[in-house]
């Protein structure tokens, strides 16, 4: 039997934190509060242990491990405190995939509207899988996908079929 073209793997321990604010005025205490330098537009920073991403204008995603989210909320809401901001958990209400392998990048060109290939290493892409909104960046190995958690089996479904052997379809 032909091995898949990439491993799909749900994430469970992670934790993320909307923060929404005014980037230019509240960034560096973001930042300081976060432990991440502040991204630049579509980008994402990392330390292997959390990473800040830029989700919109006036919004980064902050994702880390669920044991600390209690800790960064209580940092992130104490340095935010003088700015009109929101600090929210969204870790029940997102979904996160590891696409990982050598052909991770073709898996996801199946699914994927944008030119992922494009995107570059510190890149952060909100786009859609097939019909469901996400956010994708490169991890060592392979791609985050990230989602919301109400379509998680159907990510998780598309994903894995993208990634059969004998699924031919090419990349767009």
């Amino acid at each position: 039997m032909a091995e898949a073209l990439a491993n799909i793997l749900q994430v469970q321990d992670w934790g993320m934190i909307q923060i929404r604010a005014d980037l230019t005025r509240a960034g560096d205490a973001i930042a300081g509060a976060a432990g991440l330098a502040l991204p630049a537009q579509g980008r994402i920073t990392s330390d292997g242990n959390r990473s800040l991403g830029w989700m919109s204008p006036d919004e980064l995603l902050l994702v880390l491990p669920q044991a600390e989210v209690a800790e960064a909320l209580a940092a992130l809401s104490d340095a935010l405190s003088t700015e009109h901001a929101l600090v929210l958990d969204v870790s029940d209400m997102r979904a996160a995939f590891r696409i990982q392998g050598p052909k991770a990048l073709q898996v996801l060109m199946k699914l994927c509207p944008a030119d992922l290939a494009a995107m570059p290493e510190d890149g952060l892409r909100r786009t859609r899988a097939a019909q469901a909104a996400c956010g994708i960046w490169r991890e060592p190995g392979g791609y985050v996908l990230i989602g919301f958690r109400s379509v998680a089996d159907y990510l998780r479904g598309i994903l894995t079929g993208a990634a059969a052997p004998g699924t031919h379809l090419e990349p767009r």
